[in-house]
């Protein structure tokens, strides 16, 4: 499983991002320019979590468990702020 995300600290940050995204915006550029992760680098890409999904944040796991290759998550807040989350794989 792979996944890429954005991470943003309030809510209306991630909204706005939805709507750009909704507009034809590339995610990974998003991902570089908004991005309070250290993932903002490389697009938002997380890596191959395979066997590793237990390590993330239980909110982030179950929403990126249900999204199928190519979808995109609604804003999932955590503990850390609110994600947008792609399956990459």
């Amino acid at each position: 499983m792979r996944f890429s995300h954005i991470l943003v600290k309030h809510e209306y940050e991630a909204q706005d991002l939805v709507r750009k995204l909704e507009a034809g915006e590339d995610f990974a550029s998003l991902a570089r320019k908004f991005s309070t992760c250290g993932s903002a680098a490389s697009g938002g890409d997380l890596g191959d979590l395979t066997g590793k999904m237990n390590r993330l944040d239980d909110d982030f796991r179950e929403a990126a468990e249900k999204l199928k290759v190519g979808a995109r998550s609604q804003p999932v807040r955590t503990r850390f702020g609110y994600h947008l989350i792609l399956r990459l794989a």
